[in-house]
């Protein structure tokens, strides 16, 4: 079962989290997808990548880490996706709140650490939205980790060409479900998906102006523009899955837990101390661990 090897939040009882947050924890919530990954790889893609490389970091975790781990949101923000069949997506401003809403609850509870871990690109502008509310109305520690930038571990070769534009159900996502759940993933049928942005480097295609210019601008370089997935391929998919097996799966989960499992001691010893107040803090109001959240007018009910 997904997520059975990690410590959960939903496993507590409300005894155990009042002792857990006087303990100053992180708390982890995983934001994935369930969106269509092409004729390959399953709608979970982003779901079960999230949940192996979250159970990965806490191999590599010593066991007296104080981390909790959220109920997984698997539906995110697809909004790219929902023109191909399968995809399931919720409107931005929906999850912002939803996410805000949780950190709001953890905040109640004395919580003052939270990780936001990342497995799906659509959902970033609401992780950065949520992130930067909770910090301001409840003085919370948000961190924000979407693991593609973490980059490939030393040995792990792929084209540069596939590096830049296997975006979507190409050779990353692709090696890590076969490592993860072979049995979901249909190599018989997968092929090369190439991008309107390689078509766009291509000499003679009026963008590129020389070897590197066409970097400027690109579904997403540092210049990029707004797309539908099918923009990009009719297929829905973009990058070469043929590049993929099993091994390089394992490299690359391994080596994206060990960062994540970086990250969550860092979260972990970070000094709150350095951040201050923000607009929406009333003098007083910011929790610490074991203490008890202020009644107001109208709390009741």
């Amino acid at each position: 079962m997904p997520g059975e090897n990690l410590p959960l939040w939903q496993d507590l009882t409300t005894s155990d989290v009042t002792a857990l947050a006087a303990g100053d924890p992180v708390v982890i919530l995983p934001f994935a997808a369930v969106e269509q990954h092409g004729p390959h790889l399953p709608l979970s893609t982003d779901l079960v990548i999230a949940e192996g490389i979250l159970e990965e970091a806490f191999r590599q975790l010593p066991a007296d880490c104080l981390a909790r781990v959220l109920p997984t949101q698997a539906v995110g923000a697809s909004f790219e996706h929902q023109d191909l069949p399968g995809t399931l997506s919720l409107p931005a401003h929906l999850l912002e709140e939803l996410v805000a809403g949780v950190g709001a609850s953890l905040a109640r509870d004395g919580v003052r650490r939270v990780l936001i871990f990342n497995s799906h690109g659509g959902n970033r502008g609401v992780v950065d939205s949520a992130a930067l509310r909770l910090r301001r109305d409840h003085g919370l520690l948000i961190v924000k980790v979407y693991y593609p930038r973490f980059g490939l571990p030393t040995g792990v070769y792929l084209p540069p060409v596939e590096l830049r534009h296997g975006l979507h159900g190409g050779a990353v996502e692709t090696a890590m479900m076969l490592h993860l759940r072979p049995d979901l993933v249909r190599m018989e049928v997968a092929r090369a998906f190439p991008s309107l942005g390689e078509e766009l480097e291509a000499p003679g295609s009026g963008q590129a102006k020389g070897s590197d210019a066409a970097a400027l601008l690109g579904p997403e370089s540092a210049a990029s523009f707004a797309w539908l997935a099918q923009d990009l391929n009719v297929s829905g998919v973009v990058g070469d899955p043929t590049l993929a097996h099993a091994a390089m799966g394992a490299r690359l989960v391994t080596h994206f837990g060990e960062a994540l499992a970086r990250v969550i001691q860092e979260t972990r010893a970070f000094p709150l101390e350095r951040l201050r107040p923000g607009s929406g803090l009333r003098a007083g109001s910011h929790l610490r661990p074991g203490s008890t959240p202020r009644h107001e007018p109208g709390d009741e009910g």
